[in-house]
C-alpha cells in the first residue's frame, strides 16, 4: 500500500464502502420520503449505486491524475470541488436513471435529484476525509511493522 496512489483493488474496495453505507441510509429515507415502497425506492438505490460505483472509480482517478496528493494537500477546498465535480457529472446520469426506473417526470426527478445532492455533498466529503484519515493510519502502522522487523546490525 502506496501513501501516495491507489491500487484498482483499493480504489473498488473504497467505492463499494461508499455505496453500501449510502443504500442504507438512501433507500429507507427516500421510500419514506416519496411515499413510494422500499423496494421500489431500494432498487433504484442499487441501480444508482451500480452507476455511481462505476463513476467514482473513473472520476476518482482523473482526479488523483489531475490533482495528485504528493503535490497538492487534500484541503478543505479541494474536497468540496471533488465533491461537486462528482456531483454535477453524475447528477446527469442520476435524473435519467430515475425518470425510467420511477415513471416520473423530469422535474420530479430534478427534484429527487437535488434531494440526493444535498444528501450526498457533504456525504462525501465527509466519508473520504474519514476514509483518507483512516487509510493513512493503516499506512503509517504497516510502515511501523516493517521497520520493527528489519534486523538491527
Amino acid at each position: 500500500m502506496n501513501k501516495y496512489s491507489r491500487t484498482l483493488y483499493e480504489r473498488i474496495f473504497h467505492a463499494v464502502c461508499f455505496e453500501v453505507i449510502a443504500i442504507l441510509i438512501t433507500a429507507p429515507a427516500s421510500a419514506l420520503i416519496m411515499n413510494r415502497p422500499i423496494f421500489d425506492m431500494g432498487a433504484l438505490a442499487v441501480i444508482l449505486s451500480t452507476a455511481a460505483m462505476l463513476w467514482n472509480v473513473i472520476y476518482n482517478f482523473i482526479f488523483d491524475v489531475i490533482w495528485p496528493v504528493i503535490k497538492y494537500p487534500r484541503t478543505m477546498r479541494v474536497r468540496a470541488l471533488h465533491a461537486v465535480g462528482f456531483e454535477v457529472g453524475f447528477g446527469v446520469l442520476g435524473i435519467g436513471l430515475i425518470i425510467s426506473w420511477l415513471g416520473i417526470t423530469i422535474l420530479q426527478a430534478l427534484m429527487l435529484e437535488i434531494g440526493f445532492l444535498l444528501f450526498f455533498l457533504p456525504y462525501t466529503m465527509v466519508y473520504n476525509w474519514i476514509y483518507d484519515y483512516l487509510r493513512e493510519k493503516v499506512i503509517n502502522r504497516k510502515t511501523q511493522k516493517l521497520a520493527a522487523q528489519e534486523p538491527r546490525y
